[in-house]
């Protein structure tokens, strides 16, 4: 009888580990929390501006790339591929993202460094990204409840 009562008992508490580990594994909730941490960041960096936040919030948004459950994969990675080829190009052409102009450009930058910033940054406005962007947003307010303007 008290082999029983142990053997349940072990037996429990083991149900109760496999079942509290199963929570905490859970990709969505575990990107909703990584949505929720970042978050405010993420406004201040967006909210603030400028030519370099998307740049500025690169590291933010590949962590929650590495986070997002699989629905959100391809739109994780469509972000953050695209601001990255504006940053390589931006650094292959040697200039500050914060003071580039594409209406005047720096002296001393090729035709072919201008012409790929200029590439780069009409991918990252194109249309395919901001419907990436626009699942983003939908997700966290649906799925996480919460609100994220990017």
């Amino acid at each position: 009888m008290r082999r029983g009562r142990a053997t349940a008992l072990v037996c429990g508490m083991l149900l109760s580990t496999v079942l509290v580990a199963g929570c905490s594994d859970d990709p969505a909730e575990s990107y909703c929390e990584a949505l929720e941490e970042r978050q405010q960041r993420l406004s201040e960096i967006v909210g603030e501006g400028g030519p370099t936040a998307l740049i500025e919030a690169l590291g933010l948004f590949r962590e929650l790339e590495e986070r997002a459950p699989s629905d959100l994969a391809d739109e994780w990675a469509l972000l953050v591929r695209r601001i990255e080829v504006l940053e390589e190009a931006l650094d292959d052409a040697g200039v500050d993202p914060a003071t580039y102009d594409a209406q005047d450009p720096p002296a001393g930058i090729e035709p072919a460094e201008r012409a790929a910033i200029a590439a780069a940054a009409r991918e990252l406005a194109s249309e395919a990204t901001l419907a990436a962007l626009a699942g983003i947003e939908q997700q966290a307010r649906d799925v996480c409840k919460t609100q994220l303007t990017l």
